[in-house]
């Protein structure tokens, strides 16, 4: 059993409340956990409005399905137009 974190580092620039933060974020988090099969938990940045840090979690027992399908999620947040993905790093643990 191989488990994958993926954490993505988020800017939501036309963001002016954390209720419009909370909406653009909810709405990544289903997408990616309804097309990957991840775990998904926003894990720093809560209080304020235009930044976020999104943990990704993964479980496979193929280390290269795994990464593929972190990289496809990153993928899919930096193709979400309402927010700029700022850094991504995946961990092996």
């Amino acid at each position: 059993m191989i488990v994958g974190l993926l954490h993505l580092d988020l800017h939501l620039q036309s963001v002016h409340s954390l209720k419009e933060k909370r909406q653009i974020l909810r709405s990544l988090m289903t997408r990616l956990r309804n097309r990957f099969n991840v775990a998904v938990a926003e894990v720093e940045h809560q209080d304020l409005w235009q930044r976020a840090r999104l943990a990704v979690v993964s479980v496979n027992s193929d280390r290269e399905h795994l990464l593929t399908t972190l990289r496809a999620a990153s993928a899919q947040a930096e193709g979400d137009r309402s927010l700029t993905v700022l850094d991504d790093s995946v961990e092996i643990l």
